[in-house]
């Protein structure tokens, strides 16, 4: 059962933030940092967590999720070095993932190759 609430969790948040891309004149830059802002304002409501726990990888892959670590991150920094832990925190609970972003990215640039859009 948690494969199938991942699945349609995740298909949900993709598909709002689709709808959201195509009904608005929002570019999908904008669309992608709203996105990051809010994980971050439901992890400080306290909202977030209980949902990632009922979605698993539905919720914590999106960007809402990225958000959220972000602000999990901060959280404890601010608590263990604190005001320092404002711009410690988002860097160190996401670093592995910003990391692992690069890494595959340049690794994906050697198997096909770039060029500009037309």
């Amino acid at each position: 059962m948690d494969y199938v609430n991942a699945f349609w969790v995740g298909g949900l948040i993709c598909a709002l933030a689709q709808i959201v891309l195509d009904r608005t004149k929002l570019m999908p830059g904008r669309v992608m940092v709203l996105l990051v802002c809010m994980g971050a304002l439901l992890g400080f409501c306290n909202i977030y967590q209980p949902f990632q726990e009922f979605a698993g990888a539905g919720a914590s892959v999106p960007l809402l999720g990225f958000g959220n670590v972000l602000w999990q991150g901060v959280k404890e920094a601010v608590d263990k070095n604190g005001f320092l832990g404002i711009f410690q925190g988002g860097f160190k609970a996401s670093a592995v993932g910003l990391s692992a972003a690069l890494v595959f990215g340049y690794l994906a640039s050697f198997v096909f190759e770039p060029r500009m859009k037309k």
